[in-house]
């Protein structure tokens, strides 16, 4: 297929194909945008509907650009990837569209970079360290002397939950184990020691205009638990006190601003701690929130278009807080096992109703979930009553 030759078509490019991006390539096809979708070739939904679509990878960045240059493109985005918001920040950079600045994409893909950042903009972190592999004993004794116990391993530049692990005891041999995991799951082959946060975890989801931060919902999020704490659930609303939710939007804009964040979505993951409601971040994505959070909980549970105010900030066009009808509640299921999927038919059975989307669920006895992308499939739930909806998610708080 050939590129349009009607100049008053908006042209957008959408770095990623797979099933979480697929919304927005939707939603841009939908306001007779012409959709130039970027991703490693490999079946994803988003190459068959997307307008056009480029077999390059989104770590091809001068690849894109050069591409994108010769497109015209208008604009450029992507929805809940760390990886992808590396990519749009650069093109949009190179080709001078709507974008965070560069600063932005570098420090919120790496965490050590920002706890940096958080930490210079007075906010409270936990002590942490950056650590690599082959590391000796003495120098894994000084990172136990200098992170408090429990601690947390991951990769200093990964999401989806990949390469996390919880040490609890001060074992070098455990400690030098988690480092090695982490360190291979990371790109720059790194990874940050720290203390652990306690308390119940959530998200917050924001859409930023010119520098102005708005917060559009917060997602009270389950997941595993020790080690590797694999979203196992979220849910909309969080059933948090107006309070604690102004507490949360003051913390969550102090961050924003701490990793410039100027344009678009950002997710932001924090804990509240439980003997003193102070709201601990994190960390902060400045893209939306993958797991279906921003392109399917946020509208449903608020009205507003999140994915359409993604397009708007990337034209640089003023977002739209218009409400729809919507339900009270939404959330989003994972499925890991036999077990899960057994709940998921008794639901379809019992409460067709509340059953608002499913992905493809293809539940394998050898199927060993060992971070998100592993998990076998999802689907969404919506409805009035919050209580019902989490009965039928059928999650524990293992926080």
């Amino acid at each position: 297929m050939t590129e349009s030759d009607d100049s008053s078509v908006k042209k957008v490019a959408i770095i990623g194909a797979n099933e979480f991006q697929n919304p927005l390539i939707l939603a841009a096809n939908a306001r007779g945008y012409e959709t130039h979708v970027f991703a490693w070739q490999d079946g994803s939904i988003g190459e068959r509907t997307a307008s056009h679509f480029y077999p390059i990878s989104i770590v091809d960045i001068d690849l894109i650009i050069a591409k994108c240059r010769e497109i015209g493109i208008d604009a450029v985005c992507s929805i809940g990837s760390d990886l992808a918001a590396i990519a749009v920040n650069a093109v949009a950079d190179a080709l001078h569209l709507p974008s965070n600045p560069p600063v932005t994409a570098r420090i919120a893909t790496n965490k050590v970079d920002m706890r940096q950042a958080f930490l210079d903009a007075g906010l409270s972190v936990p002590r942490f360290i950056r650590a690599t592999s082959g590391l000796t004993d003495a120098e894994l004794e000084r990172i136990l002397d200098t992170v408090e116990l429990p601690a947390i391993v991951k990769p200093t530049d990964r999401s989806g939950s990949r390469g996390i692990c919880k040490i609890t005891t001060r074992d070098t041999a455990l400690l030098r184990d988690a480092i090695e995991q982490a360190c291979r799951q990371s790109f720059e082959h790194a990874a940050i020691v720290e203390s652990f946060l306690t308390g119940k975890e959530y998200s917050c989801e924001c859409i930023t205009d010119q520098g102005r931060h708005t917060m559009l919902a917060v997602t009270r999020k389950y997941t595993t638990g020790a080690p590797h704490f694999i979203e196992t659930a979220h849910i909309e609303p969080s059933g948090l006190s107006e309070k604690t939710l102004q507490d949360v939007q003051e913390t969550v804009f102090k961050g924003l601003d701490a990793l410039h964040v100027t344009c678009g979505a950002s997710h932001s993951e924090f804990r509240i701690e439980p003997h003193t409601g102070r709201i601990q971040l994190i960390e902060i994505g400045a893209r939306m929130g993958g797991d279906c959070i921003g392109s399917d909980l946020v509208p449903l549970s608020t009205g507003i278009d999140f994915v359409g105010q993604v397009l708007d900030t990337a034209m640089g066009i003023a977002p739209s807080f218009k409400r729809v009808p919507h339900p009270a509640c939404a959330a989003i299921r994972f499925v890991f096992s036999q077990a899960d999927y057994d709940h998921f038919t008794e639901t379809m059975h019992t409460s067709p109703e509340s059953v608002y989307r499913t992905s493809d669920i293809a539940v394998s006895g050898e199927n060993e979930v060992t971070d998100s992308s592993t998990r076998c499939g999802f689907y969404i739930l919506t409805g009035e009553d919050r209580a019902a909806l989490l009965q039928m998610l059928h999650v524990e708080d293992k926080e």
